[in-house]
């Protein structure tokens, strides 16, 4: 939940779900909204892949999927889980014997639809083999791929269908005494997903999956994500979140903090504030913006930054921000700690100084904050 009681106009409630585990990764209930993206590997090539999956795990991924379409993969599945430093879902379609198989290779949770793995008692030992060995079920429904009687009925794919799906699966899972499931029902149609994301979280306390699937490249999909997720996020809705591009998936990771950032659902890293840039700014604001994103994207501690180009904002977006930087004249622009005025720096150094002061005050933040831990510790 975010809540802000100086700012209640930020206030964001979320839905109640239930709380379920992917590995140590809880999703649901009071949970963080965590992030997931999706490797595009081939699973055989187990260097590959593990390098795609730490990639992801250091922008922040706190859970991967990876494809297990064939017995090979599968037995390259038990290689990665070893030595992933996050829980992966195995991605699972069409053959049961897949799933139970990643299951027992290691996987923190199978995304299937119990309804295209076969028979009721197929459905069964994959269910079986979830539960012996402890990994959770999500339920993937997609408007691609739509089971045909649900297209008859319906005559197209629509929210209705999408949601019919989800809680047919549902019931398949709870048939079966199996409760450790979060579902998703995702489309490439903006309007499509959140209706039906909608309705599915009035019909379940499951927790929710959230995605535009197949949403497109990195400019065009991160735009048809944010306004997909972030309208369904603003409500409330959403206890995990993949943002699909067809694009590096540290791009998706990146893309799904920003997302989280904006609506103050989730913090990690410096949060940039910049202006676009006119002729009154005082240094190349384009430039130095860019640098800056490339230098601090390692930077794990919630902070934020605003880069103004002159003083008809500069100064007021600097009283919202931990460090802020605003142009001036004769070729320097003023430094701002907690929205007050501190030093000057020319803009020749700007780009170094600034990375400079704001580490240290990462590093700063990040030992009060173990400092503190620390004397919980000792408190009991």
């Amino acid at each position: 939940m975010s809540l802000n009681s100086v700012r209640p106009w930020r206030n964001i409630y979320r839905r109640k779900s239930r709380k379920i585990h992917v590995g140590n990764i809880a999703v649901g209930g009071d949970a963080p909204i965590s992030v997931q993206t999706m490797t595009n590997t081939l699973t055989t090539d187990v260097k590959a892949t593990l390098a795609q999956i730490t990639a992801a795990a250091d922008a922040g991924a706190d859970i991967v999927r990876v494809s297990v379409p064939d017995q090979d993969s599968s037995k390259a599945f038990k290689e990665i889980a070893k030595e992933s430093p996050v829980p992966l879902v195995a991605d699972i379609h069409f053959h049961y014997k897949r799933g139970i198989e990643a299951a027992e290779a290691g996987a923190a949770c199978l995304r299937i639809n119990p309804g295209n793995i076969g028979a009721p008692d197929r459905v069964k030992e994959v269910i079986k083999a979830a539960k012996d060995n402890n990994c959770s079920i999500r339920i993937g429904v997609n408007a691609g791929s739509l089971e045909k009687h649900l297209l008859e009925k319906y005559g197209e794919p629509c929210p209705d269908a999408m949601l019919e799906s989800g809680l047919d699966h549902i019931k398949i899972l709870q048939d079966n005494d199996f409760h450790e499931f979060k579902i998703s029902c995702k489309a490439s149609d903006v309007f499509m997903a959140a209706a039906a994301y909608q309705a599915l979280a009035e019909a379940t306390d499951a927790p929710i999956h959230l995605g535009i699937t197949e949403a497109g490249g990195l400019t065009s999909g991160t735009i048809k994500s944010a306004i997909g997720l972030g309208n369904l996020l603003w409500m409330g809705i959403g206890d995990t979140i993949r943002v699909s591009l067809s694009a590096d998936p540290v791009e998706e990771v990146k893309v799904g903090y920003e997302i989280l950032k904006s609506l103050g659902l989730r913090h990690r890293g410096v949060n940039i504030i910049s202006c676009p840039s006119c002729a009154r700014q005082g240094f190349d604001v384009i430039k130095t913006v860019e640098a800056l994103e490339n230098r601090l994207e390692h930077i794990k501690t919630p902070m934020s930054l605003s880069i103004i180009g002159c003083v008809v904002n500069g100064p007021g977006e600097a009283l919202m921000t931990d460090v802020g930087f605003t142009g001036g004249g004769a070729g320097s622009g003023m430094v701002y700690w907690a929205g007050k005025q501190d030093h000057k720096i020319g803009n020749e150094n700007l780009v170094d100084e600034l990375e400079s002061q704001i580490r240290a005050k990462a590093a700063a933040k990040e030992a009060q904050l173990a400092h503190e831990a620390e004397q919980i510790i000792a408190k009991g």
